[in-house]
């Protein structure tokens, strides 16, 4: 991945940066924002932030927990490396670093993902290239945003991974697929047992719509060559069976004989 590489460290007033508009990471927890400012007060700031120029301000790339605290602990100025980056490489890398930091649970990652795609107007073949990831992967990732965000909350407050949320999406409908989930909480389903009971569900569903089976006979002479067949076979055994047939304009009229005693039998 090739980004510019004219770089410059500085120190910038807070103020004078704004946020990134593609910052996948939308939640910033008080408590721990307050926790890191009173560390930046007794330390410092130890990491610069990552910033592109943009006019007469700069654009946060990566490290907006860090900018974040150093206002509220009351910095004049915070260090800041200023990269020449396009808006559209700026996005890359802040997705980057926060997939990268596991900042994101893997939901945020795909609405981070498809956000980067229709904002840039990129390709999953282009996106997964510029994440380091393989096209399927891409895919799968987003593929994740099927679920709704009440079926996403319940996934991530019961602990459940990513590769639950991909045995749930197997199951098309809505309603089916939620109570599966929500049998998958109170059983405590790993991910293997979840994978089995999802397979189980979807095979009752496979049988209850697979339609009966019935024979539509458009010629009646199959049946007429199933009799004739039979008495052969009758035959062939060394029973002295018979089978006569007559045929009117409305109908075939047929008779077959069979032996009640051997000595009936066919010599």
């Amino acid at each position: 991945m090739a980004f510019a590489e004219k770089k410059r460290l500085l120190e910038l007033s807070p103020d004078k940066i704004v946020p990134n508009p593609a910052q996948p990471r939308l939640d910033f927890p008080q408590d721990e924002l307050l926790q890191l400012a009173e560390s930046i007060r007794q330390n410092g700031v130890l990491q610069p932030i990552l910033v592109r120029r943009d006019r007469d301000r700069y654009v946060l790339v990566a490290g907006e927990r860090r900018w974040r605290a150093s206002r509220m602990a009351g910095l004049k100025t915070i260090p800041a490396i200023v990269q020449e980056l396009s808006p559209q490489d700026g996005a890359v890398l802040a997705l980057i670093e926060n997939m990268q930091r596991s900042d994101l649970n893997f939901f945020e990652e795909a609405a981070a993902i498809y956000a980067l795609m229709q904002d840039r107007a990129m390709t999953q073949e282009e996106t997964a290239r510029r994440l380091g990831m393989s096209q399927p992967s891409l895919a799968n990732k987003i593929r994740l945003l099927r679920l709704s965000g009440e079926e996403q909350r319940m996934v991530l407050e019961n602990h459940l991974t990513e590769r639950h949320a991909r045995a749930l999406l197997r199951m098309e409908d809505p309603e089916k697929r939620m109570a599966a989930l929500k049998t998958v909480i109170e059983r405590k389903m790993n991910v293997a047992q979840t994978d089995t009971y999802i397979k189980s569900l979807l095979e009752q569903e496979g049988q209850a719509k697979r339609p009966k089976r019935t024979f539509i006979a458009k010629d009646v002479r199959l049946f007429l060559n199933t009799i004739d067949h039979a008495v052969q076979t009758m035959k062939e055994a060394g029973i002295g069976a018979a089978f006569q047939r007559k045929e009117t304009d409305e109908y075939y009229e047929c008779v077959v004989r069979i032996p009640k005693s051997a000595a009936h039998k066919a010599s």
